[in-house]
């Protein structure tokens, strides 16, 4: 009869692994939430604020990548 026993290295490996999926779920929601509420309270006309943040509700990551490094300049520069 054969017994499979997980070795602890497997069980370490599966403990950094949910600790690094744990850590990456994390920094995504902080993204998505901190983009929401930059684009939200930003310089930008209401109109863009929307666009915004419809963008950032419907393309997570995208929305929130690009507002970071497109919109959020954009609305300083035309703003501020």
């Amino acid at each position: 009869m054969i017994t499979l026993v997980a070795s602890t290295t497997d069980q370490t490996w599966g403990f950094v692994g949910g600790a690094v999926l744990i850590a990456a779920l994390v920094a995504y929601v902080l993204l998505v939430v901190g983009a929401f509420f930059s684009a939200l309270f930003s310089a930008a006309s209401a109109g863009m604020k929307l666009v915004w943040i419809i963008f950032i509700i419907c393309a997570p990551f995208i929305g929130s990548l690009l507002w970071f490094l497109v919109g959020k300049r954009n609305s300083q520069l035309a703003y501020g």
